[in-house]
Formats: structure tokens, sequence, C-alpha cells
């Protein structure tokens, strides 16, 4: 099942304090909402994306406990960009300082910063697209590093800001020192479970 946008635009136009209250009596949807305020109804994964998915959390929650640079979020944090999308990575990092530097209230509901990475995890249902058009929309709204990795074709889009997006085909590991000093994430896990 793909994602669906549904057309609000004229009728009404959600504001962000809307969009939380739709969030919240709807728990069991998973929203965002793009630039133009469009509604959209992401679809959930199927069992091997969200295992993935939970493998890749749990690498990243080990080295930040090690660390304590930042804070790591799951699929289920929306952040709000300073384009005014609404949009839940798979897989966010934003170091202390900038997270310290929020308030708590804007802590507590969706909150309105970049983060410093993302990531995300194509699933079979995602149309790549899709997911190449939210990866350049994170680095246009400030976020320092994401990767797109795709467990089907075994290949890694590496995006980061003023560069050309990056090509990796079946690496077996992926770094950076810059926005994630000392974090190695190994994709064995992934690749290899579709050998």
């Amino acid at each position: 099942m793909t994602s669906v946008i549904v057309q609000l635009n004229p009728i009404l136009q959600l504001t962000d304090e809307q969009f939380l209250e739709v969030c919240r009596a709807n728990p069991e949807v998973k929203f965002e909402q793009n630039a133009q305020r469009e509604l959209i109804i992401v679809a959930p994964t199927g069992g091997e994306t969200g295992s993935y998915n939970s493998e890749l959390n749990a690498d990243f929650v080990m080295w930040n406990r090690q660390n304590r640079l930042g804070i790591v979020f799951d699929s289920s944090t929306c952040f709000v960009l300073p384009n005014n999308a609404k949009r839940s990575p798979d897989v966010a990092w934003i170091a202390k300082s900038r997270w310290a530097a929020l308030t708590l209230e804007n802590q507590r509901k969706f909150p309105a910063i970049a983060p410093d990475f993302v990531l995300e995890l194509l699933s079979p249902s995602d149309s790549l697209a899709d997911a190449q058009a939210k990866m350049r929309e994170y680095i246009e709204n400030g976020v320092r590093l994401g990767w797109l990795i795709d467990p089907e074709t075994k290949q890694v889009e590496i995006y980061r800001q003023g560069q050309p997006v990056e090509l990796l085909p079946h690496p077996a590991t992926l770094s950076n020192e810059d926005v994630l000093p000392g974090f190695v994430l190994n994709l064995n896990s992934i690749f290899s479970a579709l050998l």
C-alpha cells in the first residue's frame, strides 16, 4: 500500500495545532503533511520492513547511549521542518545542544526542528521517486546528512548539504564522522536477509 494524499485545500488548511489534534485523535493512523499543507496518510510497513527498522533504531540507540552526543528518534516522531512540512523519518538524530535549545513545550509536541541526520528505509510498497523527493526536502530544510537505504537493490543514496547525491551499490557499512562521530552501521543484517 502506498501513501495517500488527502486534498483538503482550498476548503480547509490545517493549522499546526489542528494537525497535532488530528494525529492525537487518530493514533492508529500515521500522518505527515507536505509544505503545501496537504495531509498525507502514510501506509504502515510490513513485517520485514518493521523488523529492519527496529534493527536500525537499535544500532543508533546503542551508539548514542555510549557517546551521549544527541537524541535518537524512531519513525513515530513527527518533525516540523522550516518549510512547514511535517515529516517522520524512519530514524532521526539531533545533536544534544540543538535539542536542548528547544523549549520543553516544543519537545513534547511535534518538534519544530530539522534533525541533523535522517534515515529512510525503502519498503516494497514505497515509491523511490517519492522517497528521493523527501530526502531532498530534508536536505533543503537543514538536515545535514541523510541515508536512503533500498534493501531490495542493496543500494544506498547519501544526501549531504551542498553536495550531489552519492550512490553506493552494495555497501557493507555506512559511517560519517562529521555528523555521527564514531558511528558505523553494518548493513549485513538487512542485505543478507534478502539472499
